[in-house]
């Protein structure tokens, strides 16, 4: 369901670049506050499993508000990516690291759509080559956060896009993470 070019073939010298909310779980339309509330999207385990046999990284970048509003603590959002973690892995996928960002305010070089995680990561993982990187999200920072870097944006439509899918820092769009994987397996 591409909309303006053909995606490039992944191998395993590419970075997948994911957001969570609305992409891996379901977006509720407030904070997630406790592991007991987070539910993974439809297909996203099993997206996550393919996506891990094509891409040589996948790390999350998220922008965590709640906490720095005091809306929820650290150890909060903590057990709720080791949550996560351990289902992701428990069914044949991975994540090879989590990234989030729990300022308030939006100048902060860490906070989408700015590329602080995006550099953070690469740190971590020199091999990263941004122009050999496809950023999935459901929010125009995710979307931004892409042109910031260089990378291809992909959109999985969620509560906060209804107007994002003919705009133009949209590369393309899938309905969900799942249907994403699958356009990459059958090319």
């Amino acid at each position: 369901m591409a909309l303006y070019k053909k995606l490039p073939l992944i191998n395993n010298s590419w970075t997948l670049f994911l957001d969570r909310d609305g992409v891996i779980n379901v977006e509720t339309g407030d904070y997630i506050y406790k592991k007991d509330e987070f539910e993974f999207n439809p297909g996203a385990l099993d997206a996550l499993r393919h996506l891990s046999e094509m891409f040589g990284r996948i790390v999350v970048v998220t922008n965590q508000r709640g906490v720095g509003k005091g809306w929820m603590t650290l150890d909060d959002l903590l057990h709720i990516h080791e949550y996560m973690l351990d289902e992701i892995k428990a069914t044949g996928g991975r994540i090879d690291a989590i990234f989030y960002n729990t300022a308030v305010d939006d100048d902060h070089p860490d906070r989408k759509p700015n590329p602080g995680m995006t550099k953070r990561a690469q740190d971590m993982f020199p091999e990263i080559d941004f122009d050999k990187s496809i950023v999935v999200g459901d929010k125009l920072a995710d979307m931004q956060l892409a042109r910031n870097i260089g990378a291809i944006s992909v959109l999985i439509p969620s509560l906060h896009s209804n107007d994002l899918p003919g705009h133009t820092d949209v590369d393309f769009v899938f309905n969900s993470l799942f249907d994403f994987a699958d356009h990459l397996r059958s090319n």
